[in-house]
């Protein structure tokens, strides 16, 4: 069944994001590392968010996204309503994943914006690409961010320069 090959991915991911959100400092939230860049605040809402979108292909044939002037600018009052985003996301999600059928995974999930086609693929294509692989790479931002303020990196595929294991 693919979602119980998903599954240990998903937590895997899931649990080293949480540990760096943690580390995430609400007070510079406003920071930025460039003027084109968001904010500390806007990329890890967005690391917080992704998550969700595994609930949002699950949910049905295609999702119409238009975003308005507060996308990623409402930010929670601190990291723990940070977390709060990123656990519901995550809940939902794997539960989602969890119920979810071979067959509902190898359907086709469209992903728009008003009549604008980003992109068609199948839902177990569109779980490693537009959930996995974007998590993944907006965590390394975050990261970068993070160090950039001299905040300790944990580790999450191995050990980091801050938590080393040796």
């Amino acid at each position: 069944m693919i979602a119980q090959r998903l599954l240990p991915e998903w937590d895997n991911e899931m649990q080293s994001t949480r540990k760096l959100l943690e580390r995430v400092p609400a007070d510079k939230f406003d920071w930025k590392p460039h003027a084109k860049s968001h904010s500390l605040g806007q990329l890890a809402l967005h690391v917080a968010e992704i998550p969700g979108y595994a609930a949002a292909y699950l949910a049905g044939p295609e999702l119409n996204f238009q975003p308005d002037e507060n996308y990623l600018k409402v930010l929670p009052n601190d990291t723990a309503g940070l977390l709060a985003v990123f656990d519901r996301n995550t809940s939902a999600s794997r539960a989602a994943i969890e119920k979810a059928t071979d067959e509902e995974y190898m359907a086709d999930w469209t992903f728009r914006s008003g009549d604008h086609v980003i992109f068609t693929m199948s839902r177990v294509a569109t779980h490693r690409v537009f959930v996995m692989n974007h998590l993944i790479h907006h965590r390394g931002q975050l990261s970068v961010y993070l160090r950039l303020l001299e905040v300790a990196i944990p580790g999450m595929y191995g050990p980091s320069a801050d938590e080393p294991i040796f």
